[in-house]
């Protein structure tokens, strides 16, 4: 067990992250909840680290397989020096006491839902030499004991929810993070708030289904996430709203109508529909069909003629047939996705759909995922260079890494974008929206001048 002093200002933590915004939001507020209870400040190297911790997803293939391979490296770290070695995240929750079994240096494990506790279990487990392992559901225990919101640019990420109770037959996110808990509405309004007095001009409510949020007014009253964003925009210096991840059952009318009312609402979506197959929605148990799904884009499209929509696709999942590929391409080449998060289907264990005959051959998924993925692309593209030549509102988050000259920015279909400005006038521009003309379309970005 390493000897580190809790109360010291001289240890640093290593946080390596996997997985979603969820999680990069998590290991954001570790790294400060460490800084004001212990003192520790980041590490630049794994090597120099202290405190090493794996914040872990198990969404995708084999991630187990992952985080033990990535502990075994850290292993002969801390065989070099004495060091904790905690694994947090989903991988954690799934796990619990196995992992410290199968690999018996590891220090801490601990839940999404209680890395607020982890402060107190370092100190433990230096105090008494032992492991310790918590991995509890405990509710809205943990937004209650973050540390106070620190904004570290113009845009930032919120947290008003977590967990999902849709138990899609693919999806271990019930079983790792729980079902579904909404922040009180005035806890988020408050963080979002002091995020906006620091200068952030940019929010993004996060929640593994965010449109589910159902959170509590002061009376106890239910507010809904379209009130919720209506009350969001109110907010001064707020002026771009953006939420991820969504779900197709939760977007209601209400949501839909807020495009027409809230301009702060960013021309575009991420909705993931994971299939353009009724009968594999049917499978995945999504609860809705490629119409209602359709519909719903339609809506917005009307309302916002430039919005710009994204999603998620599982290729192969078990049983799935030309036919129902075939149905997932059209789909993608009918509402002109602009990119895509894009997998091979992965068995997760409890899952239902690990139970599923799965005859489909890896090459074929393979084959399929690459059509997918080049259609997408391709579409990327073609949007890119329909942009060029128009004007767009660009977020200036800073110093572009290709030239000191260039400040970088996004536009609302969240593309970057490389503009030439003086370095005296940089301050000027970072954290402020400005109208900028895309002058051309790279692979990867865009490149644009001033609108003047």
């Amino acid at each position: 067990m390493s000897e580190i002093s809790p109360n010291t200002n001289q240890k640093t933590v290593f946080i390596k992250t996997f997985g979603c915004q969820m999680n990069v939001y998590d290991s954001q507020k570790m790294t400060d909840l460490l800084a004001q209870t212990h003192g520790y400040t980041t590490a630049s190297t794994e090597e120099e680290a202290d405190l090493l911790i794996l914040n872990t997803c198990s969404i995708r293939e084999k991630a187990q397989e992952k985080v033990f391979s990535e502990l075994g490296r850290w292993r002969k770290l801390k065989q070099k020096k004495q060091r904790l070695i905690a694994v947090g995240g989903c991988v954690a929750s799934q796990e619990g006491e196995s992992i410290i079994s199968r690999a018996p240096y590891v220090d801490l494990v601990f839940g999404p839902q209680t890395l607020h506790r982890l402060p107190g279990m370092i100190t433990t487990s230096l105090k008494q030499s032992k492991q310790m392992v918590d991995i509890s559901f405990p509710e809205i225990e943990k937004f209650d004991n973050l540390p106070e919101p620190r904004a570290e640019g113009p845009s930032a990420f919120v947290s008003i929810m977590e967990g999902c109770s849709k138990y899609c037959s693919f999806c271990v996110v019930p079983y790792t993070r729980g079902e579904e808990i909404s922040r009180p509405v005035d806890d988020i309004i408050i963080e979002i708030a002091e995020l906006a007095a620091q200068g952030v001009a940019e929010v993004n409510l996060l929640g593994q289904n965010v449109n589910a949020y159902r959170g509590l007014h002061n009376d106890q009253s239910i507010c809904d996430f379209a009130e919720l964003i209506e009350t969001v925009a109110a907010i001064d210096g707020i002026e771009r709203i953006r939420y991820t991840t969504s779900h197709p059952v939760e977007f209601s009318q209400r949501l839909i109508d807020c495009y027409k009312t809230v301009p702060q609402l960013v021309d575009h979506i991420h909705l993931p529909v994971q299939s353009g197959s009724d009968r594999i929605l049917n499978l995945m148990k999504r609860g809705h069909t490629v119409l209602e799904y359709k519909q719903k884009l339609r809506q917005l499209k009307a309302i916002r003629p430039n919005i710009s929509f994204s999603s998620d696709f599982i290729i192969g999942f078990p049983g799935e047939t030309e036919k129902d590929f075939k149905a997932t391409l059209n789909l993608i080449k009918d509402m002109h996705f602009d990119y895509s998060f894009s997998f091979i289907y992965s068995s997760r264990p409890g899952t239902p759909a690990a139970d599923l005959d799965d005859p489909v051959s890896l090459e074929t998924k393979k084959k399929w995922l690459s059509e997918i993925q080049s259609q997408i692309n391709q579409q990327t593209q073609a949007i890119s260079s329909s942009m060029v030549g128009q004007v767009h509102p660009v977020l200036f988050e800073g110093t572009s890494k290709k030239s000191p000259e260039e400040l970088k920015g996004r536009t609302e279909n969240n593309r970057v974008v490389n503009v030439s400005i003086p370095q005296e006038r940089h301050k000027q521009f970072i954290g402020q929206i400005a109208p900028i003309i895309i002058t051309e379309a790279l692979p990867n970005s865009l490149r644009g001048r001033l609108d003047v």
